[in-house]
């Protein structure tokens, strides 16, 4: 029988995951990024080692998360190569953040400083390379590389995020976003860093996480074939762009998406 997502679940605003065989609580929270113990507390787990294929999860999410709708950046994540910056005087790391288009902590873990960092004047710090223009390829002109692959999001601009094996995505707004492979929903719903998400897994053990939706169209427990609409792109509210988050991973690793495999 077909899984399906708690009568208000997406209006509660808590992200199901349905276990699938294999996997365990350790397993399902290092996927999510959360805590075990938390993990285990929330859903009301006595015996973590009794784990029933098709029991559906409610992933926990801080309070900060939860009440974020849109597409938010990771605050530990940037999309652009970084580059050393001498500063100056009088800059301050929330003046440097924002004229770089990130938020102050993510400036902060990019140099790995503690809050209470004071900057000195003429020191060197890692900042983000600003991007002067999008680099779409005119309308005739060959497109090769990243570009040339089936992307969920029609590509304007690809880019890597830094420390984490994934990439962002930009598209247009409100703009479909297709699923690339067929396989299953075992998540659909606000996750914390990465707006609405929906992880689809595929043949292989293949895992497909489709972050900065807009809105979602599809449920727990659906079956999606390859091209089939699974939302809609939002805005990431740090950037003001329309961008998706898309990684892909297998047995709990992740993978380069450039890669993985596109039925």
């Amino acid at each position: 029988m077909a899984c399906v997502l708690f009568p208000g679940a997406l209006a509660a605003e808590n992200l199901i995951h349905v276990v699938t065989r294999g996997e365990t609580i350790y397993s399902i929270s290092r996927f999510y990024g959360v805590n075990a113990n938390e993990l285990t507390r929330v859903n009301d787990i006595t015996d973590p080692s009794r784990l029933f294929v098709g029991r559906r999860l409610i992933i926990p999410q801080n309070e900060d998360a939860a009440s974020s709708a849109g597409s938010v950046l990771p605050s530990s994540v940037t999309t652009a190569p970084l580059i050393d910056y001498q500063v100056a005087r009088g800059d301050t790391l929330y003046g440097i953040a924002r004229a770089r288009g990130i938020t102050l902590q993510a400036l902060l873990d990019i140099n790995k400083f503690s809050a209470s960092y004071s900057l000195r004047a003429g020191e060197i710090i890692k900042v983000p390379e600003q991007i002067a223009s999008s680099p779409v390829p005119p309308a005739n002109a060959p497109v090769g590389g990243l570009y040339a692959l089936r992307w969920p999001v029609t590509p304007r601009l690809i880019t890597y995020m830094t420390g984490e094996m994934g990439v962002v995505v930009e598209g247009a707004q409100n703009e479909s976003v297709r699923s690339i492979t067929q396989g299953s929903v075992v998540s659909a719903g606000p996750w914390r860093k990465y707006g609405r998400v929906v992880i689809i897994e595929a043949a292989g053990g293949y895992f497909y996480m489709y972050g900065g939706c807009e809105t979602i169209t599809v449920n727990v427990g659906d079956r999606i074939t390859s091209g089939m609409e699974i939302g809609k792109l939002g805005i990431n509210a740090v950037t003001d762009r329309p961008q998706l988050f898309f990684m892909v991973f297998r047995n709990d690793l992740p993978l380069d998406p450039a890669s993985a495999p596109r039925s």
